[in-house]
């Protein structure tokens, strides 16, 4: 335990009833899980200049070089998590550093309150941009558009003295997507109500880099969301973006989660020179506020919807009896979450947040006179916290702790920091990546480091991770260029966007390699994205029976992964026969899964059997890894029965 000036540190276990995270897929992500958000011509000239560039500027392209997390499934037992307690006399933070450092709990001792919506479980869902994602606390998404790929990843941790003396807890890592280094700083000043959080994102290199940064904050959806603006743009189930009016649109009051039938956001256009704040206040007036320094411009609300798909997704997020549901509040460095900014070579980026409770007189609060119940929130923000102090405890941070080495580790993030800095000797002040934490993982890329050889995979061991940033790839294009070089290379090249050439790597792998699935695998992905939909079935046949011959038919995550997308190509195809092959080469025990029950119905309904698809539906599955807004069950039900679908299979957040 830490204790300094009233606050005191100290780590924890938190047991919660979780679902196992599983394996990683290690197959290499050279798709997106979701298709990238766009906006329509009319509606970008409609923009904000510097939205409408910001929205063009470098989407992701793939996950990479994070692998997709899709080895969960949804029977939970009591897991430990390690976790730490920051504390004073008014408020108790309880932080995850193994799952993303997520603020799991806001606790206000005085009114015997959380103040966020604390989920009972942990079950992971594929919302992240690398699959798995969990809901509930604050999250920090850094990265792209989307929920990171640090969601249930660990971060480093450890005390250093906070600006006023107290102890402050420092959260590290590399976040990979963009190839950046960043931190949060956690603190309880003595005596406060607010839990500060003090960002910085670094970019050490010698090119511009995108930036991408929302808090989110899940809270109870019986309040009213309140922001400093009278317009937002609203992002619905129709996909598209447009300017709307707070807090009326389409004759409902909005900033009340449960007036919105359907998932939604809205992008609220906080004035310039306005102070950034987003409250959710119950009906007493009472609930949680979060403010920052301007930076941080961006707020948002998400909503599930009150229709049917809407609330299985909480129940499937939170479990059954969760709690009567949640909204989400955000906090960005752009107006929306399709924007990215842009960070010049060796510039960092830096602001507070600040999280607490807020009380307000409730007949301001709620109102009919919109501008009335922000004046009064403000009023009251700024009462319990001036604007003023927020900027200084920034100012403060920079100057005297946003440097400071950091003490003994209370957690340890990944190694693929310490490689890149092994690359790069770059010098970051207060966040340490030393060489001990290198592991496994990052062994082979150390070597190409060292000897301008990357190391193969002892046999019958699938490929290991690829790293696809420039500085690797032209390693990569200099090294001896045996079929495994040429795989990862390939990889890289897909992720810059030159897919020809990534291609013909994978092609001059082909010629030697052994085993050949992982080239034929890339080379099916390649085809699929390109139309060639029959040479892609013909490539994914290859590629599994390869990898049958090679490693047999055990169940491990490389089969398993593969025949799964061996399968979809295959029906897309129309070629039920070969997929047919493919399935019956599974043990049962993966024949079993949610989402190969699903494939089996999609298989039987190719055979034209409808009565055996209708069977396994009737037998009930769980498919843990469905994507957000998938349509997929209500489609493939509804080419087997003209009844209803079924509640236990409907998560449409959008009307039918």
């Amino acid at each position: 335990m830490t204790t300094n000036a009233g606050t005191t540190v100290r780590r924890t276990v938190l047991t919660l009833p979780a679902a196992p995270l599983g394996p990683e897929n290690p197959l290499p992500a050279l798709r997106p899980l979701d298709p990238p958000r766009t906006v329509d011509d009319d509606t970008r000239r409609a923009m904000p200049r510097d939205m409408a560039r910001q929205i063009g500027y470098e989407p992701l392209r793939t996950p990479l070089p994070t692998r997709v997390l899709d080895g969960y499934g949804r029977d939970r037992r009591a897991t430990g998590f390690d976790a730490i307690v920051i504390e004073n006399d008014r408020l108790r933070a309880t932080v995850l550093p193994g799952l993303g450092g997520r603020v799991h709990s806001l606790h206000h001792k005085p009114a015997g309150r959380e103040l966020l919506h604390r989920n009972p479980v942990f079950q992971p869902a594929a919302f992240a941009l690398n699959g798995a994602w969990f809901s509930g606390g604050i999250e920090w998404n850094i990265g792209a558009t989307g929920h990171t790929a640090l969601t249930c990843a660990p971060l480093h941790a450890a005390v250093v003295p906070a600006p006023d003396g107290g102890a402050m807890v420092r959260l590290w890592e590399w976040e990979r997507l963009r190839d950046l280094p960043f931190q949060v700083d956690l603190w309880l000043p003595d005596g406060s109500d607010f839990l500060y959080a003090a960002v910085r994102i670094r970019n050490p290199h010698e090119r511009p880099a995108p930036v991408y940064w929302w808090t989110n904050m899940a809270v109870p959806e019986d309040r009213r969301i309140l922001v400093p603006a009278d317009e937002a743009w609203h992002h619905g189930y129709t996909h598209a973006l447009r300017r709307v009016t707070v807090p009326r649109q389409d004759g409902e009051d909005r900033t009340y989660p449960r007036n919105s039938a359907h998932s939604g956001d809205w992008f609220y256009e906080v004035p310039d020179g306005s102070r950034p704040w987003i409250a959710a206040l119950d009906a007493n007036g009472e609930g949680f506020v979060q403010t920052s320094t301007d930076p941080l411009r961006g707020r948002k609300l998400f909503v599930w919807g009150q229709g049917r798909g809407g609330r299985h997704w909480q129940e499937w997020l939170d479990g059954p009896g969760g709690g009567p549901g949640y909204a989400e509040i955000q906090a960005g460095l752009a107006r929306t979450q399709l924007e990215h900014l842009r960070l010049e070579a060796g510039e960092e980026l830096s602001w507070l947040e600040a999280y607490g409770a807020l009380s307000a007189d409730p007949r301001a609060v709620h109102g009919a006179d919109w501008g009335a119940a922000l004046a009064e929130t403000g009023a009251r923000l700024e009462e319990r916290l001036p604007r003023a102090d927020v900027d200084a405890a920034h100012r403060a941070w920079r100057s005297h702790a946003a440097d400071t080495e950091p003490g003994p580790l209370l957690a340890t993030g990944s190694g693929w920091g310490a490689l890149e800095v092994l690359r790069g000797r770059f010098a970051l002040p207060g966040t340490p990546f030393p060489e001990s934490t290198l592991g496994a993982p990052q062994e082979p890329w150390r070597d190409l480091l060292r000897t301008g050889v990357l190391p193969a995979p002892a046999p019958g061991e699938p490929p290991g991770p690829s790293l696809v940033a420039p500085h690797w790839r032209d390693m990569l294009e200099t090294a001896p260029a045996d079929p495994y070089t040429e795989y990862h290379l390939g990889v890289a090249q897909w992720h810059a966007g030159d897919r020809a050439q990534a291609v013909r790597s994978w092609e001059r792998g082909l010629a030697s390699a052994a085993p050949r699935w992982p080239l034929l695998r890339c080379l099916a992905v390649a085809d699929r994205e390109g139309g060639h939909t029959e040479r892609a079935a013909d490539r994914y046949a290859e590629a599994f029976g390869d990898l049958c011959a090679s490693s047999g038919t055990d169940g491990t995550p490389t089969l398993v992964a593969l025949a799964r997308e061996a399968l979809d190509a295959l029906l897309a195809a129309g070629r039920p026969g070969a997929a047919r092959e493919v399935w019956t080469r599974l043990p049962d025990a993966v024949r079993e899964r949610g989402a190969y029950r699903l494939l089996e119905a999609r298989l039987l309904v190719a055979e034209g059997d409808l009565p055996g698809a209708r069977a396994v539906f009737d037998a009930g599955f769980e498919v843990p890894d469905l994507r957000e807004g998938a349509r997929t069950l209500g489609e493939l039900w509804a080419a087997v029965s003209d009844e209803p679908l079924p509640h236990r299979y409907d998560f449409r957040m959008r009307p039918a």
